[in-house]
């Protein structure tokens, strides 16, 4: 199940920031959240906003056209 090593070394009492951190960076993490901004009731702009956290040399770089 995805997340459950994840869970596993958060719940460790033993566990440090440093091995969370690794393991974040290693593995990657996306947080995803919603901004509505409004005024008297009417919804004026919406944000979607999606944020992907990795090392850089886990993102996969796009094939060169040939």
């Amino acid at each position: 199940m995805p997340g459950q090593e994840a869970q596993q070394i958060i719940e460790r009492a033993d566990a440090s920031l440093l091995e969370i951190i690794d393991h974040v960076l290693n593995q990657g993490v996306v947080v995803t959240g919603d901004v509505m901004l409004g005024m008297a009731n009417v919804d004026l702009i919406y944000l979607g906003l999606s944020v992907v956290l990795c090392a850089a040399d886990r993102v996969k770089q796009p094939k060169a056209p040939e």
